[in-house]
């Protein structure tokens, strides 16, 4: 009886891995409406300090703002439209609030499969709230996903993620790229929801192993249906990534949700992202997860939405931190002055 026990939850051990894909099983457990309202006073930033960031060419758009922190300075990876595609420069500040170009790190090249657009995301940036905001090497390399394509226009043709590495994170120079995409919605397992195109991807460390790997990518991408939804792929080496789960992670089967940042409060993952047409424009939300598998969206006010002449448009894309007892809410506004970044914050501040 003893032995048949034992095989009794051997077996329902196999059927649990089986049914989940071989990967881990899923928690449960959600968020409750309490602990988001908790969240949401924490993260909320009700003040617009203005734009902060943008390109002295008024016909080149700027875009997709990732913050880090490196030896007494902020620095900024952001993305340049010059009609042709996407390139990848970096900015430095003193303190949040002044930013200055300091060059490029993907440009366009000749007869590869990403020629024409590299829009570049900064891997590994510790992302506990009110930490250093530090980025981490791995085996001896800084990383970088970025949307990758050989169309040029804006976000045209088919869209993939490719990888970039250096071995300095703050030195302007060209990042070194992989010779091919390390996820296309070409691929044979491309899920239902990104079967067409991929955006944007952030890729952090999972330190607490949710997912049975140490490295988790979360990205928007297109599919049946022809929104954007927001997936999750796993890796153990950065090189190479597989799919995690059969559905999207965030989703209104409508408009997009995109462009996902993370941090951690406490126990709880929070994920800020962008929705846009499936309500008016485009605005700032959030979801929260214990495992960074389940999320639980909130349903209360935006985080950011237009309201001034400079984000009339939109107010999407989003990187948000705490520092110094302030949150620093920058985004991507569109409006009177192009498509710039701006920065909305917990408490007034200024730049004197």
């Amino acid at each position: 009886m003893r032995t048949l026990g034992i095989f009794s939850v051997l077996l329902t051990g196999i059927l649990i891995l089986y049914a989940c894909g071989g990967q881990k099983s899923r928690s449960l457990k959600l968020v409750s409406p309490s602990t988001k309202e908790d969240i949401y006073d924490t993260i909320k930033t009700p003040y617009k300090y203005g734009v902060v960031f943008q390109h002295p060419d008024t016909t080149k758009l700027i875009d997709s703002p990732t913050i880090f922190r490196k030896d007494g300075q902020w620095h900024m990876t952001y993305i340049v439209f010059d009609g042709q595609g996407y390139e990848t420069w970096l900015a430095e500040s003193p303190d949040l609030l002044q930013w200055e170009s300091k060059g490029k790190l993907l440009s366009f090249t000749q007869n590869t499969w990403d020629a024409n657009q590299k829009a570049g995301y900064v891997s590994l940036v510790q992302y506990d709230w009110g930490g250093d905001y530090g980025v981490e090497n791995y085996k001896d390399s800084y990383w970088m996903t970025y949307l990758g394509g050989n169309s040029s226009g804006y976000e045209k043709g088919v869209l993939k993620i490719g990888l970039a590495q250096t071995d300095d994170l703050t030195q302007v120079q060209l990042w070194k790229t992989k010779q091919a995409p390390v996820l296309s919605p070409n691929d044979e397992d491309a899920r239902w929801f990104e079967n067409k195109t991929i955006y944007k991807s952030l890729v952090i460390k999972d330190t607490l192993s949710h997912t049975g790997s140490p490295f988790v990518m979360f990205y928007n991408a297109k599919g049946d249906g022809d929104f954007e939804s927001i997936g999750m792929a796993v890796s153990d080496d950065m090189l190479n990534w597989k799919r995690y789960g059969e559905d999207p992670v965030i989703t209104r089967k409508k408009g997009i949700c995109g462009d996902a940042q993370i941090t951690k409060i406490n126990d709880v993952y929070v994920m800020f992202y962008f929705g846009a047409f499936w309500k008016p424009g485009a605005v700032e939300r959030f979801a929260c997860s214990y495992d960074l598998i389940n999320w639980t969206d909130w349903t209360g006010p935006d985080l950011i939405a237009p309201s001034e002449d400079y984000d009339r448009e939109y107010a999407h894309k989003p990187w948000v931190i705490k520092w110094n007892g302030i949150v620093y809410h920058f985004y991507n506004a569109v409006g009177n002055q192009g498509r710039v970044i701006a920065l909305a914050t917990s408490k007034q501040v200024s730049s004197d």
